[in-house]
């Protein structure tokens, strides 16, 4: 074997590695974070926890990715680590599909159909599709397919290459020396966990394995431990990504290294303790790429049967492992904004949405408190309540700000693109209600301390005034949390009527004024109440625009704002009920 065979070894596995890279990424783009919401949500049966982890596997082709995203769930108090164990075992099942759509590149016959069916038949067809897609369509999930198809033909390339380049060791005795170390399952076993750890991918081990298989040098006495091994050595990938993370989220990832290791254990003394009775003559027949897929498929499906069962044991060992102390884990708000979820931008801003709704809820709180100070008598406490939660406003900014800025930063589609500069809109928008829940406050507070009162008018009209504000919080305070588009479009017209009270408000102000009915330092206070009011509705219709921007798929804001406020008979005839119901006396 040469120095070129080498470099090419080198280059069919670098390509091997990038497409399995790109068609996974390409899958994960185009399920939008569906699946992650699925695993989320259909996880509290057993049974159906495995299958979902093997389908979620087998479509984004990668165990790690699934594992990891587990122990980011665990850690973000989305899942309880009970409901991790048939996702993980699942996940292991999964990831044999990869195996098995290598396998087909050693499918031989004269037959044209069965022809079709081999990777080099069909790969450059898929990566002609893929390109087309990709450089001559403006379609995001035609573009996401594209990068699917091409993933795959580059994968099967770099297969094709490994292949060629290590068949010239067929004719080296010392390869095959060594390949006959590894059929001791103890080495076997140690050589497939390392490389396996070493290219953070059992899919990439068992695909490198399976090129090796056209040297006619590997016998399954070789093959079954360094699989077993490969099953040990993907758990490094979790274990790595638990780093810093919950106790819980640790114990996950144990969940998974445990599986594997009592998996492999039981299944290598079971297995070598018959062979040393019956002797199984197939160990020294050479192994295949369809023996390799059907060896991994059958020990995963196997080790999922005979663990199943015990799921609750496994809990309970991560538990022992990691035990709990004194200190009482607090999951915060912030843990769902986990890293490990920046991989899949889709769901990520789906967490960063749901953060954001609890944003808006504790906005609403101080809101609604800081109009009963407004309307009835002053309250310290409460100021300083009003005060405390707009610091927790402040600092839901400070973190959804630095994760959606993050997130920006990776391949994006376009409407992920915009619903992040939406979500980073939105946040800005509470922050500032926030603000404004703070200074009626203080408004309030210079009243007390000063000894000013509206007069019996002015109170009846703030009365109605801050009815409508109750109003429209509310509205787009639900709009948020139940994204429903019909509801949002109420908004902008109660915004028109707000900003009419506070004009009219105002007015009557300055007539009361003349009339020396109302003192010049209560004029102010009103006029920075009045401010306040309207400057929240107007941040109240930026929020419901953008939930019906983001559904429409449409992110011109000035745009829609004219287009439902000229010659709309909906709008109208909205404006003219709220109108009515917040009419002052």
């Amino acid at each position: 074997m040469s120095i070129f065979n080498v470099l090419s070894l080198v280059g069919g596995l670098a390509l091997f590695l990038y497409g399995m890279s790109v068609m996974g990424d390409g899958l994960t783009k185009a399920s939008g974070g569906k699946l992650e919401q699925i695993l989320e949500k259909l996880t509290k049966n057993p049974l159906m926890a495995v299958l979902l982890g093997a389908a979620v596997t087998g479509i984004i082709q990668s165990s790690s990715a699934t594992t990891v995203m587990v122990v980011g769930f665990v850690n973000s108090g989305i899942m309880k680590l009970s409901q991790t164990v048939g996702i993980i075992m699942g996940a292991n099942i999964g990831t044999t599909v990869t195996s098995w759509l290598l396998a087909m590149t050693s499918i031989e016959s004269d037959n044209f159909f069965i022809k079709l069916l081999k990777p080099s038949s069909f790969s450059p067809v898929l990566a002609a599709i893929g390109i087309v897609f990709i450089m001559f369509t403006k379609n995001e999930k035609k573009h996401d397919l594209g990068q699917v198809f091409l993933g795959f033909a580059i994968l099967m390339t770099g297969m094709s290459t490994m292949s060629a380049s290590v068949e010239p060791l067929a004719d080296v005795p010392a390869f095959t020396h060594i390949l006959t170390m590894f059929s001791n399952p103890v080495l076997g076993l140690i050589a497939g966990a390392v490389l396996t750890a070493i290219v953070q991918s059992s899919s990439a081990s068992i695909g490198i394995l399976q090129a090796l298989c056209v040297t006619d040098a590997i016998s399954y006495a070789t093959a079954l431990p360094i699989i077993m091994g490969q099953n040990i050595g993907t758990c490094v990938t979790a274990l790595i990504s638990s780093i810093g993370a919950s106790k819980n989220a640790k114990r996950a990832a144990l969940i998974h290294l445990y599986f594997n290791v009592i998996g492999t254990v039981l299944f290598m003394v079971v297995f070598y303790g018959l062979n040393a009775v019956l002797n199984f003559s197939f160990l020294a027949e050479t192994a295949g790429s369809s023996g390799i897929a059907v060896i991994h498929s059958c020990f995963n499906i196997a080790a999922t049967l005979v663990l199943m069962p015990f799921g609750k044991l496994l809990e309970k060992l991560a538990i022992l492992t990691i035990r709990d102390d004194d200190k009482i884990e607090v999951v915060s708000d912030f843990q769902a904004l986990d890293d490990r979820f920046l991989s899949n931008p889709a769901f990520a801003i789906e967490q960063s949405v749901q953060v954001t709704n609890k944003m808006c809820e504790l906005c609403k709180t101080a809101l609604f408190e800081a109009f009963d100070l407004i309307e009835g008598s002053y309250d310290e406490k409460a100021e300083q309540h009003i005060e405390a939660l707009e610091q927790k406003v402040d600092n839901y900014e400070d973190k959804l700000g630095t994760y959606l800025v993050k997130l920006s930063r990776y391949e994006l589609s376009e409407e992920d693109s915009q619903k992040i500069s939406i979500l980073l809109h939105s946040i800005g928008d509470l922050e500032r209600m926030s603000d404004h829940s703070v200074e009626l406050a203080r408004s309030a507070k210079e009243m007390a301390e000063k000894g000013l009162a509206f007069t019996d008018t002015a109170r009846s009209e703030m009365q109605v005034f801050s009815a409508a504000l109750r109003d429209i919080v509310g509205r787009t305070s639900t709009v948020f949390e139940t994204e429903d588009v019909r509801l949002a479009a109420t908004v902008e017209p109660l915004e028109q009527v707000i900003d009419d009270l506070n004009a009219q408000i105002k007015q009557n102000h300055i007539e009361r004024l003349k009339d020396g009915k109302c003192s010049m330092e209560m004029g102010f206070i009103l006029a920075d109440i009045s401010t306040c009011y309207e400057r929240i509705a107007d941040h109240c219709s930026n929020l419901a625009v953008c939930q019906i921007q983001v559904h429409k798929g449409e992110y011109d804001t000035h745009e829609y704002l004219y287009g439902v406020k000229h010659k709309n008979e909906e709008f109208d005839r909205a404006k003219s009920r709220f109108s009515e119901q917040y009419r002052l006396a």
